[in-house]
């Protein structure tokens, strides 16, 4: 999924369609939200106490924690998420450019679901 989705970015950037542009990156900015490491989880190994901060830790990457995997099902979820997101907030807007434009955006999205 993330891949279909990069690649119709890419698409969209040299076709210049700024709608298409805005719906890709902002599906590609909550997939990498949801493979997120939770905040307790990343903080668990850290270890005990630095040289001048308490906790901290020292080294190129050490405060790095793995992203989370999501298997196609989650990941096409997640971009279903934002469809269903943008056609009720299409519906809370009066008829006009930000509804029509919302509506786009959810098509673009839609349109690369299997």
């Amino acid at each position: 999924m993330e891949e279909r989705l990069r690649t119709a970015l890419r698409s969209a950037m040299r076709s210049r369609d700024p709608v298409a542009t805005a719906a890709l990156r902002s599906a590609l900015g909550a997939l990498d939200n949801a493979t997120a490491v939770p905040v307790e989880a990343s903080t668990a190994s850290v270890p005990a106490a630095g040289e001048h901060v308490a906790r901290g830790v020292a080294g190129l990457g050490a405060a790095e924690a793995a992203r989370q995997e999501l298997t196609p099902a989650e990941a096409e979820a997640v971009v279903r998420s934002e469809v269903t997101q943008r056609r009720s907030a299409a519906e809370q807007y009066p008829a006009g450019a930000a509804a029509d434009r919302l509506r786009a955006e959810a098509d673009v999205l839609a349109a690369l679901l299997p």
